[in-house]
């Protein structure tokens, strides 16, 4: 199911997953993950992100997938290739992972979106907090 939460929040809930994208100010978005992510909710997040970035300028994108315990080898494909199509519009990319499974998920997709150069893989919660209040507070 897909929620509508303020202006630039959407919240997607799933019987595996949960999804939040939020924009914390014009040029810092977040997508939070928590479950198994097994593509419950399709191409509708990566929409409503490109929809975001379709007039902006390009923005630092934080992906806290602290609380996923798995994603389907598909989803983290369709993630990749959705990474690399908006790479122009990206001008950070820092994810934090949870588990040693979600950090070889992270590195895959990584390596296969091409975006050595701007993606950041954390494991350490505090690290991609203060990371994340940074950009706010810069942007």
């Amino acid at each position: 199911m897909e929620q509508l939460v303020g202006g630039r929040q959407l919240q997607y809930e799933g019987v595996h997953c949960a999804l939040t994208l939020e924009q914390c100010s014009p040029r810092v978005v977040l997508l939070k993950i928590s479950g198994t992510d097994i593509g419950e909710f399709g191409e509708a997040p990566m929409a409503t992100l490109s929809e975001w970035l379709e007039n902006s300028l390009p923005i630092h994108f934080f992906i806290d997938a602290r609380a996923v315990r798995g994603a389907s080898i598909d989803v983290s494909g369709d993630w990749a290739k959705w990474l690399g199509r908006n790479r122009a519009k990206l001008h950070s990319v820092t994810m934090l992972t949870g588990s040693r499974f979600i950090n070889l998920t992270a590195e895959f997709v990584r390596r296969f979106s091409e975006l050595q150069g701007i993606m950041r893989i954390c494991t350490e919660p505090g690290v991609f907090d203060g990371t994340l209040n940074d950009a706010v507070h810069r942007a």
